[in-house]
């Protein structure tokens, strides 16, 4: 880690405190993440410290530290297992970068569970935490990332049938829905665990007003490529106990795996995610990636139009 922000992080948690050791922390593909262990009067505590180093990201949204730092002071006025906000700079006038310092939190990624079913359930009870807050009126609203009108079958598809059938379910509009608080990126791999429970959710830069279908969505994308659909169907359902609902319309699977593989000009096909494999996933194939998507994407469409003709 450059020596700026080792300066910077030191300044911002003010005098008489001493940085011990930076690791870069594995798992974060889209910013470069550091955990501090600090030195506070004799004792040690630990902070994390992410670098808004792509590009691309600050580019189409330069307000990512400012918008970060706003989702963390509301998780944590809401009393979510979420960092707590130290400092943070949006325009990277004192080390070349956009950086955001905040605490670290118990825990470990934990995506290869030995009670898949009490795992899952505790998954869902996270997500029905994050949706009861109020976001009042939290300044940044939902919008898909992948713009309906620009969308084109990728060339690498397999089955283009299905996704010129999400392309145009993408077209006819999203269903209505109630803007919520939601997280934007909830998937295991970025909640944390200690005794068999969510000690922490992390990597909130995404969160927003919008829909809580588009949570329940991108969780089960994640975990029908993890671990097949019958793992993405027990989390909806449990999410749908505890939290009393909503009905759900699987085309939002669709719509997700839309802005989550199609987002850009020239995307690539899906893969095994760097972040399951730094964390222990093993067995997977960017092959396999790919036909699981494209199966939740037929069960998405197929199942959404027969809810609908029901």
């Amino acid at each position: 880690m450059h020596e700026s922000f080792r300066r910077w992080a030191l300044a911002a948690l003010g005098p008489g405190n001493a940085l011990r050791r930076a690791e870069r922390l594995p798992g974060s593909s889209s910013t470069t993440l550091y955990r501090l262990q600090v030195e506070q009067g004799g004792m040690p505590r630990d902070f994390v410290l992410r670098l808004y180093d792509n590009a691309p990201w600050l580019a189409d949204e330069p307000d990512l530290p400012l918008h970060e730092a706003a989702a963390l002071r509301l998780a944590g006025a809401a009393g979510l297992p979420a960092p707590e906000l130290v400092a943070f700079e949006a325009d990277g006038g004192a080390c070349g970068l956009p950086v955001l310092l905040m605490t670290a939190l118990p825990g470990r990624v934990d995506i290869m569970p030995g009670d898949t079913t009490g795992w899952l359930e505790e998954l869902a009870r996270m997500a029905a935490r994050i949706h009861a807050v109020d976001p009042g009126g939290f300044a940044w609203s939902y919008y898909p990332y992948a713009d309906p009108a620009l969308l084109a079958v990728p060339g690498w598809a397999r089955r283009p049938e299905l996704w010129a059938r999400a392309i145009a379910a993408a077209r006819a509009g999203r269903p209505e829905s109630p803007p919520r608080f939601i997280h934007r990126d909830y998937h295991p791999a970025n909640v944390l665990w200690q005794d068999g429970a969510i000690s922490a959710v992390v990597d909130w830069p995404n969160a927003c007003r919008g829909p809580v279908e588009v949570d329940l969505a991108h969780c089960r994308v994640n975990l029908n490529a993890l671990f097949g659909p019958d793992a993405a169907d027990a989390f909806l359902a449990a999410y749908q106990r505890l939290a009393g609902g909503p009905a759900y319309d699987p085309v939002w699977d669709a719509l997700e795996v839309l802005d989550m593989f199609l987002w850009s000009a020239d995307p690539p096909p899906p893969y095994v995610y760097s972040g399951w494999v730094d964390h222990g996933v093993r067995g997977l194939t960017d092959a396999l990636m790919l036909e699981r998507t494209e199966a939740l994407l037929e069960r998405a469409l197929d199942q959404s139009i027969a809810g609908r003709a029901g």
